[in-house]
């Protein structure tokens, strides 16, 4: 899919995202966390210096119930939260801000929460924020402060202003101050504090990883190579390392290569046994055939004990296809359907060749040539003739038989490439054969790491389509025993 062809496709690569993303993913909590906390101790320490600067203008109006002692103690309890820079004069006057002036509601309520907690009883109050070069006050103030040179890390760009009425019709008491900086330190300190978490959790998870990964990895690559040839001698297996379960597991499968293997070794032994034990009477008895009189009689014969001889060796050739004793060798594969095509048309038979390609790949040419001849044979045999040829399709090389006979039925292709399925109920070899045929091409192709396709024709002719499908480059190049 288009929206994940950047997913890692190695375990090792997609544990390492999905620990990287949750890592971001809680660094980015945290993060929003952090500012917001920063946020709401800003707005506090503005809270207030405002609440100190009206408390304190109130105490010194008239009608103000509170003895000194007790303005002490509020004043005192407002110092120690006033974090607001460089406090402004209170003023008075009749209107508590402009028409354009921006609302705070928040700080508002934060303000009001914290007069009533000192209780201050407040009339009315609004809490604005302005551009300080549109408040002649701030402006005034961060004037003086750039004379006498400070040392700020620069002139704030915001002033609050807040405005409380006492009563009702009494003029505004009006306090300002400045929106304090944030802390620019914030992100840079975030982002390094990630990186060195990304480092060494990351870091470390990789190298626990690939203790895991690496011997899988290669325990992955000798169970592909003894898939694709289970004559790989044992002193290339893979050794037990990694973690205990790595190791069981490496254990566990050198176990199970070796005892296939020798199971293989016990059925060759056995196969050339089968052979020898059956072949030599079958050659016996033609043999003693040729003294049958009848002509008739003793064609029947032969053809009898060739069938038998033919079947016997589809069965032991489809037995052995998987250790093969003839080496892999460079082949170029047109030149071996030419052949093959050649040999039906010397035998008088329908067999034409088609456009043909060159390829080359590695090959085992015997047995390719007995999987090109049982499909030749079969379009032969059931539609009178076969069209042959060959070609390249992604990064593969083809090799095609069409027909036109009567095709398969639909729901009868997948079957037909089982052992001894044949497309004619006869058991008459002439017609329906042994059924082994189509189950020795498609081990053939197997055996090189192809495929055989089966298809009925669908351009307006009735027939068959066989395909073999080798690749042109395989992963690992088959080995055989000799």
């Amino acid at each position: 899919m288009r929206s994940f062809r950047f997913w890692p496709r190695s375990l090792q690569g997609q544990m390492l995202l999905a620990i990287a993303l949750a890592l971001l993913v809680a660094q980015s909590i945290g993060a929003a966390l952090v500012w917001r906390a920063q946020v709401e101790r800003s707005e506090s320490s503005i809270a207030h210096a405002l609440a100190f600067r009206i408390i304190g203008g109130a105490l010194r109006s008239e009608g103000m119930d509170m003895d000194r002692r007790d303005a002490r103690r509020v004043l005192r309890a407002l110092r120690r939260g006033d974090e607001g820079p460089h406090p402004m004069r209170l003023v008075r006057g009749e209107d508590s801000g402009r028409i354009d002036d921006e609302r705070d509601a928040d700080l508002e309520e934060r303000l009001a929460e914290i007069l009533a907690a000192q209780s201050v009883e407040i009339a009315e109050l609004e809490v604005f924020r302005r551009p300080v070069k549109e408040d002649p006050v701030a402006a005034r103030s961060v004037a003086r402060r750039l004379e006498r040179d400070i040392g700020d890390p620069g002139p704030p760009r915001t002033v609050i202003v807040a405005a409380a009425r006492l009563e009702a019709g009494d003029g505004w008491l009006i306090a300002r101050t400045f929106d304090p900086p944030r802390d620019r330190g914030l992100g840079g300190s975030l982002i390094l504090q990630t990186i060195l978490i990304y480092v060494l959790l990351v870091g470390a998870v990789a190298l626990l990883l690939r203790r895991i990964t690496g011997p899988m990895s290669a325990l992955t690559r000798r169970v592909e190579q003894f898939a694709r040839d289970p004559t790989l001698p044992p002193d290339g297996q893979v050794a037990p390392q990694g973690p205990l379960d790595t190791r069981r597991l490496i254990n566990a499968h050198n176990r199970m290569e070796s005892r296939i293997g020798a199971l293989l070794d016990e059925k060759d032994v056995m196969l050339g046994a089968i052979g020898h034990d059956l072949k030599t009477p079958l050659a016996a008895l033609r043999v003693r055939i040729e003294s049958v009189e009848d002509d008739a009689e003793r064609e029947a014969l032969v053809r009898t004990i060739s069938d038998i001889t033919n079947t016997l060796d589809d069965i032991l050739s489809l037995a052995r296809v998987g250790r093969p004793s003839d080496p892999v060798e460079t082949t170029e594969l047109s030149a071996l359907v030419i052949g093959v095509v050649e040999e039906y048309e010397d035998m008088g038979e329908n067999v034409e060749l088609g456009d043909t390609q060159r390829v080359v790949l590695p090959l085992r040419a015997t047995w390719v040539r007995r999987a090109m001849r049982n499909l030749v044979s079969n379009a032969v045999r059931y539609a009178g003739g076969a069209y042959v040829c060959t070609a390249k399709r992604d990064n593969q090389a083809i090799v095609r038989v069409e027909d036109e006979g009567p095709g398969i039925p639909e729901n009868e292709i997948a079957f037909m490439m089982e052992p001894f399925q044949r497309g004619d109920p006869s058991r008459n070899r002439g017609t329906g054969g042994a059924g082994i045929g189509l189950t020795l091409a498609r081990a053939i192709a197997e055996q090189h790491g192809g495929t055989l396709t089966l298809s009925n024709r669908t351009d307006g002719k009735t027939g068959l389509i066989a395909e073999i499908a080798l690749p042109l480059e395989p992963k690992e190049k088959p080995r055989g025993r000799g």
